[in-house]
């Protein structure tokens, strides 16, 4: 499945839908964090127009979250 082009802005909407919450945010990079019973999962986003594919493949990846979610 190919991944979309989206934006950080974007991906920060996604991934607070899927209970992530906004710590902190220093220059152009906002971090989220959620906590589940058994981790708690730390996750930067660049603030960037367009994210490369490694980049948004690595978040999706450490998020655990699916690709269908993301769509």
């Amino acid at each position: 499945m190919r991944l979309p082009q989206i934006s950080g802005k974007e991906l920060i909407k996604i991934l607070c839908k899927n209970n992530f919450v906004i710590v902190r945010q220093r220059g152009s990079h906002i971090r989220l964090e959620k906590k589940t019973p058994q981790e708690v999962i730390k996750i930067t986003v660049p603030m960037h127009e367009k994210l490369k594919k490694g980049t948004l493949s690595r978040i999706i990846k450490d998020s655990k979250i699916s690709e269908s979610e993301l769509l």
